[in-house]
């Protein structure tokens, strides 16, 4: 057997003992099904396959074969049903849907821009230009060092909260970032290594497709289906009014949040 089938087969068998430990641990009770949980004596306190087959209309001969990793056809409507089915809390759904290698179709809007209040007071107790990005690279939150760089983009002034769409469609950005041309296309890469299992979503098909319409470069540097991961680093401007700056790039996935990046600038 290949490499790739041995961890695709691992893969499959992970995600069939994820779903039948949970099973085994929800009463019928929570499944809403009470009225089997004081009837006939059972062997275990958790469900049944047939039970949670039936609470997710599919066939037992599936659901089963899911349990056992034999099966990689598992859509992710099919995976909302047995999470529902099971009353998994958020982690735990998560997790179920990372094992999967699927996106959540109940909680793919999780992009919302609400932000914790405690997410906020971190950047905002942060010295040096910090700002949390969403999925889509929104600006969510910034601190007031990061507005005063930032000119042209984190200010009630700018034409969007976008970070690609700020350095790809304004002149400011070109003015500020040194190493503009190397740094836009990275940032292309970096983009699409961050937003590879949401390029189906139509936010996103209609971002590249408006920036495809408004920059050459955007367009040429997406059409290489480049991918790089968004490491941090050097990072180099030359600011209007402070001149010539170097920061060292931090970047944090917020742990209840994994949709949100925070972006640290520290002093190089």
């Amino acid at each position: 057997m290949a490499t790739a089938d041995i961890k695709q087969d691992m893969k499959r068998k992970a995600l069939g003992e994820f779903i039948k430990t949970q099973r085994e641990q929800t009463s019928p009770a929570l499944a809403g099904l009470s009225h089997l949980a004081h009837g006939t004596r059972r062997r275990t306190p958790g469900l049944r396959r047939e039970e949670v087959a039936q609470l997710c209309a599919i066939s037992v001969t599936w659901y089963t074969w899911i349990e056992q990793g034999r099966t990689d056809s598992i859509s992710a409507q099919a995976l909302s049903r047995i999470a529902d089915a099971l009353h998994l809390p958020r982690a735990k759904r998560a997790y179920l849907f990372e094992l999967a290698e699927k996106k959540d179709p109940v909680h793919q809007d999780d992009h919302s821009e609400n932000i914790a209040p405690e997410i906020l007071d971190v950047v905002r107790s942060i010295r040096e230009p910090a700002y949390v990005l969403d999925r889509y690279w929104n600006a969510l939150a910034w601190n007031v060092p990061a507005r005063n760089l930032f000119t042209g983009w984190l200010n009630a002034k700018s034409e969007s909260s976008n970070l690609l769409f700020f350095t790809f469609c304004t002149a400011a950005s070109q003015d500020l970032i040194t190493d503009w041309e190397q740094r836009a296309r990275r940032l292309v890469a970096e983009f699409r290594a961050d937003c590879g299992q949401y390029l189906d979503d139509p936010q996103i098909k209609t971002m590249v497709e408006e920036l495809s319409a408004r920059s050459s470069l955007f367009k040429r540097a997406w059409s290489l289906q480049d991918v790089v991961e968004r490491e941090g680093g050097k990072r180099l401007f030359r600011h209007p009014v402070r001149g010539e700056l170097t920061y060292q790039q931090v970047n944090f996935r917020v742990a209840n949040r994994p949709d949100l990046k925070l972006i640290t600038l520290m002093p190089a």
